[in-house]
């Protein structure tokens, strides 16, 4: 059994991609998500149009962490008509390239730290610092902790945590972020203006808020479930990190294809160049990660998993507020 750098050493096998298959799944997606917008607007029943929305929602989420992946290096790359088309998935996904690679570059290398800035993750607090903090810094600590902050992700983590807030802070180096910001908006009354409220809702809105509810939960549960790990900075290595702090997510095969697999997260974390499509090649292959944390999308899984609030230093474990 492989430990330490001996463990990412031997993942490395697994970080190449087949470029005919990186651009095959990639295309297809976009394909799958052009059908499935376009009958969002058919003449046909609510229900069909309803389904179409829904779909619509999970192929933007296999989009986005195709896009994710694309921003690794994991595929595609050096190729100039790929990044042309991942920038514009980028926009439509409103997680402009400069904003995102910068923000989740900074979580893989500073994952389960405590007392790192909390950049391109949800915060955590350790029990002690958040009885030490101002009312301020613990209203803004569990409001963006909150379950409702999750849910309502298209607001709240992407219209202005990926788009506005950044560019506000730094305009310069973050246009894109106003781009994708005004893009999404000109779609939104492009649509509204030929189809009405119904066609504006089914084709823009419902789509995105889908997909960024399931991608804001997927993110924070892959980070804070109940045997995850956080560590002081002189305590932290890599390796350990990703296999104990971030999780293996059950769910059936059809979930793992529309979230391109980022369930294996403890894999992705060991080694993020390893393209989405054979992350469970490595789980089958490598004894080391057969046995991650685990978490899944029941409802008491996901129940335990957003009543966690601290890191409770004294248990080692994450606790609630009570």
């Amino acid at each position: 059994m492989k430990t330490g750098k001996d463990l990412i050493t031997a993942t490395k096998a697994f970080a190449q991609e087949n470029r005919a298959t990186s651009w095959l799944l990639f295309l297809t997606t976009l394909g799958f998500l052009a059908v499935a917008l376009a009958g969002t607007l058919a003449n046909a029943h609510l229900a069909w149009n309803s389904l179409c929305s829904l779909l619509a929602g999970l192929l933007t989420v296999r989009l986005f962490v195709i896009y994710h992946d694309f921003e690794h290096l994991a595929i595609l790359r050096n190729s100039g008509a790929a990044r042309l088309l991942m920038s514009l998935c980028g926009l439509y996904c409103l997680a402009a390239p400069s904003v995102w690679k910068s923000s989740h570059d900074y979580h893989h290398v500073h994952n389960s730290k405590l007392r790192s800035a909390h950049i391109g993750s949800y915060p955590i607090m350790t029990r002690a610092a958040f009885e030490r903090a101002t009312r301020g810094e613990r209203f803004r600590y569990l409001f963006f902790r909150h379950p409702l902050t999750i849910l309502s992700g298209y607001m709240t983590v992407f219209l202005a945590g990926m788009c506005l807030l950044p560019f506000l802070r730094d305009p310069r180096r973050h246009f894109d972020c106003l781009l994708a910001f005004v893009l999404h908006l000109a779609l939104l009354a492009t649509v509204y203006s030929a189809t009405g409220w119904k066609g504006a809702f089914l084709f823009v809105i419902a789509p995105h808020f889908i997909a960024s509810a399931v991608g804001s939960y997927l993110f924070y549960a892959q980070h804070n479930f109940p045997e995850a790990r956080h560590f002081k900075a002189s305590d932290w290595n890599y390796e350990t990190a990703a296999l104990e702090s971030s999780s293996f997510m059950e769910m059936p095969n059809w979930l793992h294809w529309f979230t391109a697999n980022i369930g294996y997260h403890h894999i992705h974390h060991l080694n993020a160049r390893i393209p989405f499509y054979r992350l469970p090649e490595v789980m089958s292959k490598m004894p080391e990660v057969q046995s991650p944390r685990r978490t899944s999308l029941r409802p008491t899984e996901i129940f335990r998993c957003l009543r966690l609030k601290f890191w409770d230093a004294d248990s080692g474990r994450m606790v609630g507020r009570r």
